[in-house]
C-alpha cells in the first residue's frame, strides 16, 4: 500500500488495511504488527493513530456501519416509492461479491461475538440497524397502502435481516449455487410473499 500523506488519509487507509488483513488471514488471528506491515507503517505509527487494537476494528466496524446502514437510511430521503426503495434496501444490504472484504469482516464479527464485549455490542448495534432499515420501509408501504402485509413489520423486517444475513454469508463464503442476483430474487420473492410487492 502507498502510504497517504494527511491524518484523514492516513487514518482511512489504516481501517483498509485492517479490512484487507483480515479478508487474508482473518479476525481471530489478526494483531497490530499485521495492520502495520499491510499498511506499510511501525506498530508505534499505527498507535499514534489508534490505542489499540480495539479502536481499530471498532472504526474498521464503524466503515460497515455507514456503508450497510447509514447509507440505507439515506435511500429513505431520496426514493419516494415504497417497493422501489425496498428493492433497493434489499440490493444495498448484499455482499457485492466472494471478494466483498468488508462483508466478510463484519460476518467474522459475528462468529466472536459470543466471547468478546467489544464483538457482541457491534455486533448488536448492526442488528438493530438492518432491524430499523427494514421496518421503516415496510411501514411507509404498510402506510401508503402500497404493501398488504401477511405479517407485522416487526416479523416481516425480522425476516428479511435473517435472509439478508444467510444470503450474505453464502456469498462471501464462496457458494457456487447462491449468486448475489439470485439472493436478490430470492429475497424479492419473500418480500412478495409477506405481502410487500418489489419494484
Amino acid at each position: 500500500m502507498a502510504r497517504p500523506k494527511n491524518q484523514d488519509e492516513r487514518r482511512a487507509h489504516l481501517i483498509q488495511a485492517v479490512i484487507d488483513t483480515t479478508a487474508e488471514t482473518g479476525l481471530r488471528s489478526l494483531s497490530l504488527a499485521d495492520v502495520a506491515r499491510k499498511a506499510g507503517l511501525t506498530r508505534g505509527a499505527v498507535l499514534y493513530y489508534y490505542d489499540d487494537l480495539d479502536a481499530l476494528l471498532r472504526e474498521a466496524y464503524r466503515a460497515g456501519m455507514e456503508r450497510f446502514c447509514d447509507r440505507r437510511d439515506a435511500l429513505r430521503d431520496t426514493i419516494e416509492s415504497p417497493a422501489l426503495l425496498l428493492r433497493e434496501t434489499i440490493r444495498a444490504g448484499l455482499p457485492t461479491g466472494p471478494d466483498d472484504a468488508l462483508m466478510r469482516l463484519l460476518y467474522e464479527f459475528d462468529v466472536l461475538a459470543e466471547n468478546s464485549p467489544l464483538h457482541s455490542t457491534l455486533v448488536e448495534s448492526m442488528y438493530e440497524r438492518q432491524l430499523a432499515a427494514y421496518r421503516a420501509v415496510l411501514e411507509r408501504g404498510a402506510g401508503t397502502g402500497v404493501f398488504h402485509l401477511a405479517l407485522d413489520t416487526s416479523t416481516a423486517a425480522l425476516n428479511l435481516v435473517a435472509l439478508e444475513d444467510a444470503y450474505g454469508l453464502h456469498i462471501v463464503a464462496g457458494n457456487s449455487q447462491i449468486s448475489v442476483e439470485r439472493a436478490l430474487e430470492a429475497m424479492f420473492d419473500a418480500a412478495r410473499a409477506f405481502g410487500a410487492p418489489v419494484a
